[in-house]
């Protein structure tokens, strides 16, 4: 098993992988064709493989799937007893206003999942009409009832993290986390202020989508005629237009480039890229498959060299 780093997640007490597992394919069946592209077994098999690679810090939320994300996960524990660490999210949709329907709604990912307590339970947005204080203090309360471990936030700017923070610390509760789309062709954290925020008041971010969907992979290169097509709700999503994907290419080929000298691939030097960028980043790539799993684990116990770095650094300009 590789030895896998470990990471403070924020001023928390937990202390999760570099590299989480995102789940938020395993269920879904409108985006990502769970049922017809891969099974409950092939889920099953992922789950297995990140847990030998050491990779046991599994992100999903009550949305993913319709819940059937956070039952699979559920079902993945109870065949397989080895512990792990879940976080998971309350989606404050319009029609979700009151402290009472979180609640309602954490009782209903911990009966799916089929545990007492969440490891991390996250505010999904916050575009709500529930004011984040008045969210921050219902946290407080299920923290202290011992039903969640730690708080976490997703999609905040800094200004709503800084917020959050200071409304937790009024019940002497970190702020553990937010959790923001973050990869080499995403870079905005860098440039609205969310990453320096984070370091500055010890919170981890938490990067999801850090390969784009499989882009960062380069099995959707246009220069490459045996590349994979783009199908299903792919094709309807800007980030995989054609323009797109031609202006990303002199990125895909330094990636390439950089893989080829280490052995690796392209995914995995861009995941090892963002390991590096900053110890608070904890990226957190999906696996519907077992395949994906070992490839996610291959981006740990290795490093990028300063140059190789720097000229990713430079080649990934364009998307700050």
């Amino acid at each position: 098993m590789i030895q896998v780093d470990q990471r403070p997640l924020g001023a928390s007490s937990l202390v999760v992988p570099a590299l989480g597992v995102g789940i938020w394919s395993w269920g879904d069946k409108n985006f990502w064709g769970y049922g017809q592209d891969y099974t409950q077994e092939d889920v099953l098999q992922a789950y297995k493989t990140c847990l030998d690679a050491g990779l046991n810090f599994f992100d999903t939320a009550e949305i993913y799937g319709q819940g059937e994300s956070e039952r699979l996960l559920g079902t993945c524990m109870r065949q397989d007893q080895r512990p792990i660490l879940i976080a998971s999210k309350f989606a404050p949709l319009p029609t979700r206003f009151s402290a009472r329907t979180l609640l309602r709604s954490l009782d209903a990912s911990l009966e799916r999942l089929g545990v007492q307590s969440i490891d991390l339970y996250q505010i999904h947005w916050p575009y709500t009409f529930l004011e984040i204080n008045a969210l921050m203090d219902t946290l407080a309360q299920v923290v202290q009832a011992g039903k969640i471990r730690a708080v976490g936030v997703s999609n905040y700017s800094e200004s709503q993290l800084r917020k959050a923070h200071a409304r937790l610390a009024r019940h002497d509760i970190p702020l553990a986390s937010n959790q923001v789309h973050y990869s080499l062709l995403h870079r905005k954290p860098e440039s609205n202020g969310v990453l320096a925020t984070c370091r500055e008041l010890n919170v981890a971010l938490i990067a999801y989508s850090p390969l784009e969907q499989g882009l960062l992979t380069g099995k959707f290169r246009v220069s490459n005629p045996n590349a994979v097509q783009v199908g299903g709700a792919r094709r309807f999503t800007p980030s995989f237009s054609v323009a797109r994907r031609q202006k990303m290419e002199p990125l895909l080929q330094t990636l390439e480039n950089v893989a080829r000298a280490h052995g690796k691939t392209s995914g995995q030097v861009a995941l090892n890229w963002l390991l590096m960028r900053d110890a608070c980043i904890i990226p957190i790539p999906g696996a519907k498959n077992a395949r994906q799993a070992l490839e996610n684990a291959g981006a740990l116990g290795w490093r990028l060299t300063d140059k190789e770095y720097q000229l990713i650094e430079l080649d990934s300009q364009d998307w700050l």
